[in-house]
């Protein structure tokens, strides 16, 4: 699905998403990452849901969000509170929806200018299964 292009291209705005990958600004990747409003997006060492750790999202807590929206794939999944405890006592939210709709909500509070964080799991043999 292909979303409006913004006119404020300084901040990193998902335009695009399918199954096998998401558009920002304009260019497709690939693979999991991290995109905040301000700073290029970034690889994500989390190539599947099962595979996500406390490290993960210590990754994420270093940038210091408001909030952290997990894009859990092509259907929403939930997360142990015990992987994210360090950022719920920092008062960190993490929301887990389904990638499609992480898209949509990372926008949506970016347009608003909150401090998001957008982590999403693009696994790739997810892919054939979706």
């Amino acid at each position: 699905m292909k979303l409006h292009q913004s006119d404020t291209q300084k901040y990193q705005t998902v335009t695009g998403y399918d199954q096998t990958g998401v558009e920002i600004n304009a260019e497709r990747y690939n693979y999991s990452l991290v995109v905040l409003p301000e700073m290029a997006p970034r690889a994500w060492d989390a190539p599947t849901f099962e595979s996500l750790t406390v490290e993960h999202f210590d990754v994420i807590g270093a940038d210091d969000p408001d909030v952290v929206i997990l894009g859990t794939g092509a259907r929403q999944r939930f997360i142990h509170p015990r992987l994210t405890a360090a950022l719920t006592l920092r008062r960190i939210g993490v929301e887990c929806m389904d990638s499609q709709a992480a898209c949509r909500t990372y926008n949506i509070l970016m347009g608003e200018g909150r401090k998001v964080a957008l982590a999403l799991i693009i696994d790739t043999a997810e892919q054939g299964n979706g």
